[in-house]
């Protein structure tokens, strides 16, 4: 009951920070910069924490967090009317290619010749690139947020897998190796972002997820991935199919959990939870992929938007550039440079993923324009693929299919060409 009513008193809140947001007036207001973010979880505080230390360093037009649920549909609204559009947003990297073929972003250009140090040079290069379309930055990174795998020290040394992470690679060959070792009740793996796994086996694979430009689901690499991880199931070593995995992790159940960096601070709260972090299993002994995302500084096409208020985002995000190791509090890894090459940075347990060239290469972002729908699609179906639910053949048709309804729906109705 009590956590039930505190889920009701955090739900009134952000719903009271949405509608004073979203009917706020501070869009033209000269000295207010309206930032909204979908940061919805407790990393919301965390930013919110970085904006009132920039506002405490008193700058001519300070910030105002805003935080939105159901952003994206929150921004196609006031897009639509030309009226309320934030100065400032963060959205994902996989937005990007949509919103700037859609003519919706602007340049990145006055606010880089305000601030020089806003360059990609001092940025993950993966964050960078992300923003960049034909040569033009629509945004600015602030981080990189991964698909990860945490490993209890103790399940690990229990049934001899230390060796396992030897190579910082833990094949899937050797997750089954386990097969029949297990007490009853524990596993080697949970499902948690399953579909992430699985878009990262595609690169493992030397596969992609677009060929031509047009969507490719339902293709040989697809299907490889998939029966790779069926392997783990079908040997009964994958936590069970409707049982929260990440939880099963947590109570000392699990070697190994494949959730996300931002996960950290959940896991280290677990008394007796001895845990460390690494790559998410692979199918190739030669290479390991980890599934990222970054979130991104972005400005959407505003007419109130004046030449003060972008010197002022300039002057924002030159701050966060600098001061960004305390989003690393929320288990992300901060986009810029000089922050991850810190001696604090080292502090933090996402910091294993920036500590050599081989580590920081391993965060993919898919750039895809139809990226989300292939996402969203992969998530649907790859959990009842891999249980055997359903038929792979039958399952990579319908996701297939899936994609190119949505492509052909958000195209005007011209349903996308087959990517098989």
């Amino acid at each position: 009951m009590k956590r039930k009513l505190g889920a009701l008193v955090t739900s009134f809140a952000v719903a009271a920070t949405v509608l004073a947001g979203c009917g706020s007036s501070n869009a033209n207001d000269p000295k207010t910069i309206t930032f909204w973010t979908p940061l919805t979880g407790e990393d919301g505080a965390y930013m919110d924490n970085l904006v009132k230390e920039y506002n405490a360093t008193n700058p001519e037009i300070k910030v105002k967090h805003v935080v939105t649920s159901d952003m994206y549909t929150k921004i196609s609204t006031v897009l639509s009317s030309g009226k309320g559009v934030p100065d400032l947003t963060i959205i994902h990297a996989d937005r990007v290619p949509g919103y700037v073929k859609q003519k919706q972003l602007e340049p990145m250009t006055a606010v880089m010749q305000a601030q020089p140090e806003l360059k990609e040079a001092n940025f993950l290069p993966q964050a960078w690139g992300a923003g960049n379309i034909d040569g033009t930055q629509y945004t600015v990174p602030l981080d990189i947020h991964s698909n990860v795998m945490y490993y209890n020290k103790d399940l690990l040394k229990k049934y001899g897998a230390e060796s396992f992470l030897d190579d910082n690679n833990v094949t899937i060959d050797e997750i089954l190796s386990l097969k029949g070792k297990l007490d009853e009740g524990d596993y080697v793996v949970n499902d948690a972002l399953i579909g992430w796994v699985m878009l990262a086996q595609i690169q493992n694979l030397g596969g992609d997820i677009q060929k031509d430009g047009k969507p490719a689901v339902n293709t040989d690499v697809m299907r490889q991935a998939i029966e790779d991880v069926k392997k783990i199931n079908d040997a009964g070593l994958m936590t069970p199919f409707g049982e929260d995995g990440y939880l099963m992790f947590q109570s000392g159940n699990v070697l190994f959990s494949t959730d996300g960096t931002w996960s950290s601070t959940a896991h280290a709260s677990v008394e007796n939870l001895n845990f460390g972090v690494t790559n998410v299993y692979s199918a190739s002994p030669d290479k390991f992929t980890n599934r990222a995302s970054s979130h991104m500084f972005a400005m959407f096409n505003s007419e109130q938007r004046t030449d003060e208020k972008e010197q002022g985002i300039a002057a924002f995000l030159e701050f966060i550039r600098s001061h960004s190791v305390e989003w690393a509090k929320a288990g992300q890894i901060p986009a810029s440079k000089e922050v991850v090459e810190s001696p604090e940075f080292k502090n933090y347990m996402q910091s294993f993923f920036t500590s050599n060239e081989e580590e920081t290469k391993s965060l993919y972002i898919y750039t895809y324009e139809y990226y989300p729908y292939i996402a969203e699609a992969v998530d649907k179906y790859v959990g009842d693929l891999i249980r055997g639910n359903t038929p792979i053949d039958e399952g990579l048709q319908a996701m297939q299919k899936e994609v190119e309804d949505k492509i052909g729906e958000s195209n005007g109705g011209a349903a996308a060409d087959s990517g098989k």
